[in-house]
């Protein structure tokens, strides 16, 4: 699919590696420094907040800049962030709240980085490829941040706690490199004013004279406004939101659920992540076909239908093999599903408003897992380790049983291409 889309793949992937690593070795750490699940839930918090402070505004950002060099700057910024936690734990003075303090720091850099990110395979490719261009893209997002990073990073912070998140440190410059070898992506085309989604033509006229911080919220408010009037977007939106809130409720203390709930100890802990790769793995296997025998919404239904499933799999089981078997099963539909919903948003967008639409998608992914981690961790403190599974159950029940319909409308909405020719003369 072109040389570009090469060094786009090789630099995701290449980073994928050093977050899978910290997947593993940055929770270990501060469970490391505490017990209370709270705190520890708190981690996983700090890191994702940013996307709500700074997610819209990464968006906009996305859509006026050159997307490639936006990338790369903030890659460079969370190997800053890396480098100066293993100085604070290599001279022995790193404690928790340093810790969270890196992680909301570091979170911070990354909204950048996936914002802009996600914003470049639309550029890349045709729309027809966009499919099988997102399944490489998790692809290695599933080999190198699940699959291989997770039980090394729980190596490596046996062996020493800031050696995870030195090659973290390598493996996001080493990106920074990769990425620069892209073909200077040109700031999106912006229509001229006067149609209904006038925006400037460049960074200094967005609002005339208005300060630069109007500029921005005035292309916020553009993107809000088209994602609201577009009902297939604005409902996947919604779904991510309403699933990620009970996905996360449990998942912020998985850590301590495994240790100390399945006694699976803390090789056994990345070796869920690992599990659940392996399943993805063979979700990327089985994708063309099922691409091509099933239609994306059977898939999107079943998936969900299999989330519900999970969480209460999770609830009654005891066995740390048994948990494994589980997390294989969630690897494999959240692949099928992360690549259907990506897709299907991609397609339906304008080129021009990818970065915003993509970063309030991303605000309710994050947004979610921020206020279920949140839940998770007072739940688990008030009523056990499983307490959050129960919770996920009950919760993504009541939305599947909400969102099953409108799943149709979302999937035979018509590109976006095909609504520009239908208005041609």
């Amino acid at each position: 699919m072109g040389r570009d889309f090469r060094w786009l793949l090789a630099s995701s992937w290449t980073s994928n590696v050093g977050d899978g690593v910290a997947l593993a070795a940055a929770p270990l750490l501060i469970a490391s420094m505490t017990s209370s699940p709270i705190l520890v839930a708190s981690g996983a918090i700090l890191q994702f907040l940013p996307w709500l402070v700074f997610g819209l505004h990464a968006g906009a950002i996305a859509d006026r800049f050159d997307r490639r060099r936006l990338v790369m700057v903030a890659n460079a910024a969370r190997a800053v962030v890396l480098l100066a936690l293993c100085a604070f734990l290599v001279t022995g003075v790193a404690d928790i709240w340093i810790v969270l303090a890196s992680a909301f720091l570091y979170g911070t850099a990354e909204v950048f980085v996936d914002t802009a990110g996600s914003t470049l395979l639309p550029m890349l490719l045709k729309p027809a490829d966009l499919g099988l261009g997102n399944a490489r893209l998790q692809a290695g997002f599933l080999v190198a941040n699940q699959f291989a990073g997770p039980p090394l990073g729980a190596f490596l912070f046996a062996a020493g706690h800031a050696w995870p998140f030195l090659l973290e440190a390598v493996c996001v410059s080493l990106a920074v490199v990769l990425i620069s070898r892209i073909a200077r992506t040109p700031v999106p085309p912006r229509p001229s004013t006067g149609s209904g989604t006038a925006m400037a033509g460049s960074v200094g006229d967005a609002t005339g004279s208005s300060p630069g911080g109007a500029k921005v919220h005035t292309d916020i408010a553009e993107g809000l406004r088209w994602l609201w009037r577009n009902p297939p977007v604005r409902m996947l939106v919604l779904i991510i939101l309403l699933f990620n809130v009970t996905w996360a409720a449990p998942w912020g203390v998985l850590v301590l659920y495994a240790t100390e709930h399945l006694h699976m100890g803390a090789v056994g802990y990345g070796m869920l992540t690992t599990a659940s790769a392996a399943g993805g793995l063979l979700a990327t296997m089985s994708f063309g076909w099922l691409e091509r025998h099933v239609s994306f919404a059977a898939m999107m239904r079943v998936c969900l239908s299999l989330e519900v499933v999970m969480h209460l799999a999770f609830a009654l089981t005891t066995q740390g093999w048994l948990a494994l078997l589980i997390m294989f099963v969630f690897g494999f539909y959240a692949f099928i599903w992360g690549t259907i919903s990506t897709t299907v948003r991609q397609r339906l967008v304008p080129h021009e408003l990818q970065g915003r639409v993509s970063s309030v998608n991303s605000v309710g992914v994050f947004g979610g897992m921020v206020i279920g981690q949140a839940l998770g961790g007072v739940i688990a403190q008030a009523w056990g380790l499983t307490a959050p599974w129960w919770f996920a159950f009950a919760g993504a029940a009541l939305t599947l049983l909400f969102v099953w319909r409108p799943i149709s409308q979302i999937v035979s909405a018509r590109p976006v291409l095909d609504e520009v020719q239908a208005n041609e003369p």
